[in-house]
């Protein structure tokens, strides 16, 4: 049965309000409307797109509790941050993060979005990276969605913090990588540069 306008825009409304960070396409599919659509029922009620949802919920949490790195050197965009337990970012594949030539993105910004990932998940003023071993586990191409998970596991004799970081598009594993990280409040007398292990 084909839903009228208002239908559509209260359900359109009560979605976004339950899945914040759900696409137009995504709401396109579900509703079995065009993006045009969706977009146009989002001007009506006043909804921005996803890119200024998920900045306004990350402006929010970021100020009130991240510590060891601003918001603007972060890499993608965090939409979920419980320190020193886990966080979760989304990064978009475009045309200035691949290569010209064949359109894959280049490894370096899966790895700077997973490692200032595990750096925004520490509960310090000064968390610095130490060690990482990493995996790329598939190309990943402009106009994808990268969406990482950061997750703290442990400590070492130290206090070095380790944090696991795994990286999806469409619950397909891209990127993974453990980062083992210094923070200020366990370096009292040794240096962030020395690596004993």
């Amino acid at each position: 049965m084909k839903r009228t306008k208002k239908e559509r825009q209260n359900l359109l409304k009560q979605t976004i309000e339950d899945m914040p960070f759900i696409t137009d396409e995504e709401l396109a599919r579900k509703f079995e409307v065009s993006i045009q659509t969706i977009r146009l029922d989002r001007m009506e009620l006043s909804i921005p797109e996803l890119r200024e949802r998920i900045k306004s919920v990350a402006a929010n949490q970021w100020n009130e509790t991240v510590k060891a790195l601003p918001i603007d050197e972060v890499i993608g965009e965090v939409i979920d941050l419980d320190l020193d337990k886990r966080a979760i970012s989304i990064l978009d594949i475009s045309e200035e993060h691949v290569f010209s030539r064949n359109k894959i993105a280049r490894g370096h910004h899966l790895f700077a979005q997973g490692n200032s990932l595990a750096v925004a998940v520490i509960d310090d003023e000064l968390a610095l990276t130490a060690r990482a071993e990493i995996k790329f586990t598939r190309q990943v191409k402009q106009g994808e969605r990268v969406i990482a998970k950061a997750a703290v596991i442990g400590n070492d004799s130290k206090g070095r913090t380790s944090v696991q970081v795994n990286s999806f598009v469409d619950n397909e594993k891209v990127f993974s990588g453990e980062f083992l990280m210094f923070r200020s409040n366990h370096q009292k007398g040794e240096s962030a540069n020395e690596d004993s292990d």
